[in-house]
Formats: structure tokens, sequence, C-alpha cells
């Protein structure tokens, strides 16, 4: 966990008036953090509509016949039977079941596009270019695309401005007009669509957006609210001993998730399957309120400890417009809600709502004690 300096190039949405890079240490140095006034910008997010550029993601797209069926059996999740549009959270996990990789991917009109973290995506395609072996499934770099976040409870009154056929369902998307596609997502708001354009068009969208009444937000308002919404990101809420049942990433799309739980092998599924059925996971994603008076200000990466002892590792720490100082972590399952923090130099309190509950019947266990006659 911590930041990653990325080599990204800038994105050329940095020469708007106003454009603040993210810090050069960061995963969100090639975009822009704020435009100037941050919590503006999270209130439109929330309250109006804005548009975030997020064109550091990595993209890649894969053709083929069997770009699906081949896909379905090397990932977490089940896309084999994906219908034209439909979209997914997947993972690509290790032999012990660690997540190595989350993507977001999209088939539309025979080519399966996934966008990643920029710092992981040459690895990730890397990896499925070297596990094609005879199936007919190309996986290449398409990074001549690049996304756009559009927020907030307006951005479907936008779109319908737009020349756009109809808006997709959660998880769906429909072709853009001059190429990419249009994808609504469950999160960071109740309301929000990625946009994935041909890059040289990025400004002329960026543009468009702009001139149908969306605000311009940074990096920050989508991170802010991410971690309002408790969705962990790669490399900054995770670690190398993470499992996607610490961080929320069970689930097959229909419960937002990205690791389907009645499908055939793939790597790590064991452990997936016996923490499901058997076991509990070790620590869980919470999120932490922060001493706002304090001097010093946590990094991800420190120790969240109770009474000196370390119990857990922090993640995204942001302002957020409404809640202050917040941040995600790592704890182990454990600590009681109420236990007194310290998140490196500052005090942290659990936020009771971000818990979750580790008291439902395991399937594993009920079968065990069926057998013993309980």
């Amino acid at each position: 966990m911590g930041g990653v300096s990325s080599s990204v190039a800038a994105s050329p949405i940095l020469q708007v008036p106003g454009a603040v890079a993210g810090l050069p240490e960061s995963p969100d140095a090639a975009v822009a953090w704020h435009y100037g006034d941050p919590f503006g910008e999270q209130r439109a997010a929330v309250q109006r509509v804005a548009v975030v550029d997020r064109s550091h993601r990595f993209v890649l797209s894969i053709t083929g016949k069997e770009r699906l069926s081949w896909l379905h059996t090397i990932s977490s999740q089940a896309v084999a039977d994906l219908r034209d549009g439909d979209s997914a959270e997947n993972l690509d996990l290790d032999l012990n079941g660690r997540v190595l990789n989350h993507f977001v991917l999209t088939d539309l009109d025979g080519t399966v596009w996934i966008d990643t973290e920029a710092q992981r995506g040459p690895e990730l395609l890397s990896f499925l270019q070297k596990m094609v072996f005879w199936a007919d499934a190309k996986p290449v770099d398409a990074n001549d695309h690049a996304l756009l976040s559009l927020l907030g409870p307006e951005a479907e009154t936008l779109l319908e401005t737009l020349d756009i056929a109809a808006l997709p369902d959660t998880y769906r998307a429909v072709a853009l007009p001059g190429g990419g596609f249009l994808r609504r997502m469950p999160w960071p708001t109740a309301n929000s669509f990625d946009l994935l354009v041909p890059r040289d068009r990025l400004g002329d969208w960026w543009a468009k957006l702009r001139d149908a009444g969306a605000a311009a937000a940074g990096m920050w308002a989508f991170e802010a609210l991410r971690v309002a919404d408790l969705r962990p990101r790669l490399g900054l809420d995770t670690d190398d001993r993470t499992i996607p049942h610490e961080v929320n990433w069970i689930g097959g799309p229909a419960e937002h998730g990205a690791v389907h739980l009645n499908k055939g092998c793939y790597r790590g599924q064991e452990t997936v399957a016996r923490v499901h059925n058997l076991g509990k996971p070790p620590r869980h994603l919470v999120l932490l309120h922060l001493d706002g008076s304090a001097d010093d200000r946590p990094a991800p990466g420190d120790a969240v400890t109770a009474a000196g002892r370390a119990v857990g590792v922090l993640g995204t720490v942001v302002d957020h417009f409404e809640f202050g100082p917040i941040a995600l972590a790592l704890v182990k399952r454990n600590v009681p809600v109420d236990t007194k923090l310290e998140a490196g130099p500052t005090a942290a309190a659990i936020d009771p709502d971000s818990v979750p509950a580790h008291d439902e019947p395991q399937a594993g266990r009920l079968a065990v004690e069926k057998l013993r006659g309980r």
C-alpha cells in the first residue's frame, strides 16, 4: 500500500486554466487533482454534475471469437455469457487468492475493453498475452483510448442533450458517436457514467461535456467520493496480502462485486472458496474518520494502532467536503468498532456503518454441522 509514482504522459486537460496536477509521487500525477475549488468540485459531483479526467487509466482490448470464454477461465468474474454491451468488474489473483489486478471490462461489438490502474496495466497485459496459448483471443494495448467520468444527479439530463440513442443501465454500455462507448457504473456516486473515447478526441469530449453544463472536477473529488462509498483502489487500499473478501470484491455484477462464487476453476479459486465456505477474512476494509485538528497528516501505508499495537494499515487518505478528513484502512476483523485508534500520528475512529457483518451462516460449516447431526 502507499503512493506510486506515475510515468504516464500528462493529460492535455492539465492545460485547462486552474488545473493543478496530482503530486509527482502519486498515481494521479498525470491528471488534474483539482481545478482550484476542491470542495466545490465535490459538491458539484454530488448535487449537480461534474466531469473528471481519468485518462491516466491503462486501456487494453481483446478481440477474437473466444475472448470471453478464455477470459472467463483465467479471471475471477463470470464473463463467458456476457451480452453485447455488458460490463463487469474483475480480478486477477495469484495462486494463493491474493489480488494482483483489479479491472473494469466492457464487451461491445466484438471487442472486450479493459481499463485498470496505469502502473498495473502493462503487467496485466503481459499476463493476458502469455495466457492465450491456442485460444482465439488477442489482447493488445489500446491506450489510443482514454477515460472520462461523469458524476452527479444531473448526469442523465446532460447526456440526453447529446447525440446518444439511449442511456445504458448499470454495468451496461452503448456506443458513442465517433467511437468509444458510454458505460453506467454503480459508484462512486449513485449516478455515475464512464466515457471511453478515442484519445485524440479527449479534449473535444471534455469541451462538449463542459459546454453542456458539467463542472470540472479533479481526482480529489473522485477519490473523496470513492472513499466515502467504501470502494477500494488497487495499490492504495490493498497490499500484497489482500484477498477479495477483505475489500468487498466478492459477488457477481448484480452484487457490484468482482468475484463470482459459482463458476469454474481459475487461479486463486481455492482460497476464495475456502474463506467463503469455511473461514472468515483476517482483515476487513473500514472507513476511518481522522482528527482534523492534528498538525500531521497520515499517509497511505502508515500503521493503524490501538494502544500502541498495530491492528491494521492505512489506505487512501482524503479530505471530504462534508465528513472532513477520512481514510480507508484494512483493520483486523476482531478489532471492536469503538476502539480508540491512531492512524500514523493522528487519532482515528471507525465509522460503525462501514463495518461489514461476518455472522452470516457459511455453506461449508452448515454442511459439516448437518453431517454431525447438529
